[in-house]
């Protein structure tokens, strides 16, 4: 039985879950260089190899996804054990890892997040802006802030409230091209959206407009690109309310009443949650981002 190194099996996990290098890399402060590094030496050792390359990131061999069911329970099994080891401190200093999606961490976390720095100055906070999901088991976040309800094992999930949406434009579109007349006409106009996501296009049928991804005459998949699309003029976007309202350069043309409303659910491991700085800033955050949002 060859001798394996716990950090190759750890990098090979990350690079199993996140699908290719440099997402593992970002997700775990690691460097490509150094994970390709432990994948090789672990492939060496175990005589086999685990990753196909392919042109967006690998994907798992027979053998890879052998060894995945078991080097995945070791994961779990060390991150229960650093969870335990955390929780006997009770000090309040020290990281708080938040992730949430680059939308809310651009626009909203900024505020909240001076306001806890400025009441817990010893808290050091990092802050993952992605919309993939980060495994709070594996502790690569503490807590997540997230638009739908987690379903993982042995996570806690608070609702929140919820965020009111709108569809925006600029004046300098609304001088070039004049407002919908109202809500059913927005499809006559050029629509910013995603482009693999269907969130827009799910939540247009829900309301009875019919859109596929052909309606957006601009389309990406980051969110603040095309927020900050809609604010140079480009065409109609869609947003959370409080942050576009907070913005003098756009009018919602989308009427009074909200488009539609996304849940805020706030979340942690539950064992982690019972470390008194997590706890903290779990309940302090879930307070100020309440403030911005409507009730449930």
């Amino acid at each position: 039985m060859p001798q394996i190194d716990w950090s190759h099996l750890h990098s090979f996990v990350a690079v199993a879950e996140h699908g290719s290098l440099s997402a593992a890399a970002r997700a775990h402060h690691s460097s490509q260089p150094t994970l390709s590094r432990h994948i090789a030496l672990l492939e060496q050792s175990l005589g086999a190899r685990l990753f196909s390359r392919t042109k967006t990131g690998v994907t798992l061999t027979e053998k890879g996804r052998a060894l995945l069911v078991h080097a995945g329970e070791m994961a779990d099994a060390a991150a229960r054990l650093s969870i335990l080891s955390d929780g006997g401190d009770g000090a309040m200093a020290g990281a708080v890892r938040i992730t949430a999606s680059q939308i809310v961490a651009t626009y909203l976390l900024p505020e909240v997040l001076t306001e806890l720095h400025l009441l817990y100055p010893e808290v050091e906070i990092e802050l993952v802006a992605s919309d993939d999901t980060n495994n709070l088991l594996r502790r690569e976040a503490d807590i997540a802030v997230r638009m739908y309800r987690p379903t993982q094992g042995d996570v806690i999930a608070k609702h929140i409230g919820n965020l009111d949406m709108g569809a925006y434009a600029s004046h300098d579109y609304i001088a070039r091209r004049g407002a919908p007349q109202g809500f059913e006409d927005i499809l006559d106009h050029d629509l910013v959206g995603y482009d693999r996501n269907t969130m827009i296009i799910d939540g247009m049928a829900a309301i009875g407009l019919q859109a596929d991804r052909a309606s957006f005459k601009f389309r990406s998949d980051d969110q603040v690109v095309c927020w900050q699309m809609v604010r140079a003029g480009f065409g109609v976007g869609f947003n959370q309310n409080v942050i576009a309202q907070a913005d003098a350069d756009l009018v919602c043309v989308s009427g009074p009443d909200p488009v539609g409303q996304l849940p805020v659910w706030l979340a942690a491991h539950s064992e982690l949650r019972q470390t008194p700085r997590i706890r903290k800033v779990y309940d302090e955050l879930g307070r100020m981002l309440g403030k911005k949002l409507s009730p449930v």
